[in-house]
């Protein structure tokens, strides 16, 4: 007889529905109620690598294949009735398990392990500000609580950058005095304040500003755009049409978070919260659901456009092509074209003073965005 210790429960409903367990000399195991039978519940259970049971933790590989790929076909049945917690007696049986039809699970059941114990509610009050956490299963994480360097760091500039693109996103449409009581220019900044937790790999942040006479500024309004920006593709038939309704910062950016998950192989969970938080907000995506919007978003096109004034002196044109020159007073030099039926560009004197209002056109093609001023209107600054 072999004895396994649950080590974690992988699903829960009136009682422990699917578990991983270790052995003394630390090989992995899962374990799948098949009912009671005389007061005990039974379990099929098989040993498993750890690199396959990451890919089912992450929602890449069904529970059925798993099952089927014991490693040199032992499979075994497990009698308790003890606390989810104590060790279980394994029961070795004969034959294929593949035979064993009635028992296994069906085809295309998937398990998404999300963030389900509250670590951002319970910090978001700790830390009485904002809190947004995220957990990713890399393939480095099936041999313990790590992440890649690389993979860190690019997950971290890529997720403050979607975090940011949704903030601005959900200001874009207030008064400029609004924005300009409320929301800071870097209200976006998250802090990160606990490098990791345990589960696959966590990293927690904390909003950079602490909340002021106005609350949480235009934060709570980002993360609440981002979660409709991930809860518009979890049906990935809906994906391109629910991703294009955003502006094009922030499609961008998301498709760029998507490419670098696949790229590593990894989906991505979050929740966030704040203190006035009645429960934590939670989203995420599977890695296969990753895969497949990098895969399938790539195309998307999406063009919004602003209105902007600028003022300096006229620094070049080319009449021909409609291009232009502005030299700004903080040094910098705007280029832009000229608006359909907009303003001529003859008469205007290269070193004199000119306020231009321009719409700009953000426009996102193939998963990069490109930015373009056009010249409405022309003023004597």
């Amino acid at each position: 007889m072999k004895t396994v210790k649950p080590t974690a429960i992988l699903d829960y409903y009136d009682g422990v529905l699917l578990f991983e367990a270790r052995d003394l000399l630390g090989g992995h195991y899962i374990g799948m109620a098949l009912g009671r039978t005389d007061g005990y519940d039974r379990y099929l259970v098989t040993g498993v690598r750890p690199e396959r049971l990451r890919e089912l933790r992450s929602g890449m590989l069904d529970l059925r294949t798993l099952f089927l790929e014991a490693p040199g076909g032992e499979w075994y049945i497990a009698l308790t009735n003890g606390d989810p917690g104590d060790c279980v007696t394994l029961e070795p049986q004969e034959g294929n398990i593949a035979d064993a039809d009635d028992l296994l699970p069906l085809e295309g059941y998937t398990l998404d392990d999300g963030p389900i114990d509250g670590l951002a509610l319970a910090e978001a009050i700790a830390r009485r500000n904002v809190v947004f956490e995220f957990s990713v299963k890399p393939p480095e994480t099936a041999h313990g609580h790590r992440v890649g360097m690389i993979t860190l760091g690019n997950l971290l500039l890529q997720v403050q950058s979607v975090v940011e693109c949704a903030y601005r996103d959900a200001v874009q449409d207030l008064s400029s005095q609004a924005k300009r009581d409320l929301y800071p220019p870097d209200g976006y900044l998250m802090d990160v304040v606990v490098p990791a937790a345990p589960g696959s790999f966590r990293v927690v942040l904390e909003a950079a500003r602490a909340p002021d006479k106005f609350g949480y500024g235009g934060l709570v309004l980002g993360l609440q755009r981002l979660d409709a920006v991930f809860a518009a593709v979890e049906d990935p038939d809906l994906a391109r049409d629910g991703l294009g309704k955003h502006k094009g910062r922030l499609a961008g950016s998301f498709i760029r978070l998507m490419q670098l998950l696949a790229a590593n192989d990894t989906g991505l969970d979050y929740s966030w919260a704040y203190p006035g938080s009645k429960v934590a907000n939670y989203g995420g995506v599977s890695g296969a659901g990753a895969r497949w919007l990098a895969e399938n978003l790539s195309g998307v096109t999406s063009r919004v456009t602003e209105f902007v004034t600028l003022e300096g002196e006229f620094e070049r044109v080319n009449r021909r092509r409609g291009d232009w020159g502005l030299l700004t007073d903080n040094g910098g030099v705007k280029t832009g074209k000229i608006a359909a039926e907009g303003p001529e560009l003859d008469g205007l004197e290269v070193g004199k003073r000119y306020r231009f209002q321009c719409e700009k056109a953000t426009e996102l093609v193939a998963g990069r965005e490109r930015q373009t001023l056009y010249l409405v209107r022309v003023e004597s600054a």
